[in-house]
């Protein structure tokens, strides 16, 4: 095991060699003796190596995330000088794309005893809502400067300059690459909603075989204790 070990932190030196192995994982309730070992087998790499042990039980009352860090440290026992693991406390730091993407889980996941769907479809309706809003409000604007355009409504340079500062910074739209661009992403979506529900229907499929094979065999093995009785 230790050798299949520092063959693989080889290769992670040959790939990578600007990264620094700081610690392993594992996961678990508590640490335990074994972990030890690997633990000081990582120590020939890295004389402080840090273990970082997940639980896997959920616990609906842990607010904290259950994740426990731990540092070895050299105690005497009983006249003998001993590796243990220590708990070290830490904090959690998450740049801005973080942060977005686990607010956006959040705000998807039921809390009111909805299911998945229910919030999704919720969310979905409030996106739509403000693409209404926003579209009914590019129409008034549109208006306007039709009208001034036309002359019906004094010209203002202020507004005009702002119309334009907020069209340079939409993307451009109306271009051959685009349009291939999103034709392909779009036939790829598609696809994958379709693999995604052939792959469905030959779930229920199996599911439906299986049951039908349960009930075969069951019905077969009655009539032959019938046939010997």
């Amino acid at each position: 095991m230790m050798i299949e070990l520092f063959s693989f932190l080889e290769q992670i030196r040959k790939f990578f060699p600007h990264f620094y192995i700081l610690g392993w994982y594992s996961t678990g309730s508590d640490a335990l003796e074994s972990d030890m070992h690997i633990h000081k087998a990582l120590m020939d790499i890295n004389e402080s190596p840090v273990y970082v042990l997940l639980n896997p039980s959920i616990n609906h009352a842990q607010k904290d995330l259950p994740v426990t860090i731990y540092e070895s440290e050299l105690h005497v026992i009983e006249g003998i000088p001993q590796l243990i693991f220590v708990r070290s406390s830490y904090t959690i730091e998450t740049v801005e794309a973080e942060r977005i993407s686990v607010d956006h889980v959040a705000h998807l996941k039921p809390s009111d005893g909805g299911s998945a769907a229910t919030q999704l479809a919720a969310h979905l309706a409030g996106i739509h809502s403000a693409i209404k809003m926003l579209n009914s409000r590019i129409r008034i604007l549109h208006s306007y400067l039709l009208a001034m355009q036309n002359g019906d409504v004094p010209m203002e340079s202020s507004l005009l300059r702002q119309v334009s500062s907020l069209l340079r910074r939409l993307p451009v739209t109306e271009s051959i690459k685009f349009q291939d661009d999103f034709l392909m992403d779009y036939n790829d979506t598609m696809l994958i909603t379709y693999l995604a529900m052939s792959t469905n229907c030959s779930s229920i499929m199996n599911e439906l075989i299986e049951k039908f094979n349960t009930a075969y065999d069951r019905h077969s093995r009655r009539g032959g204790r019938t046939v010997f009785i």
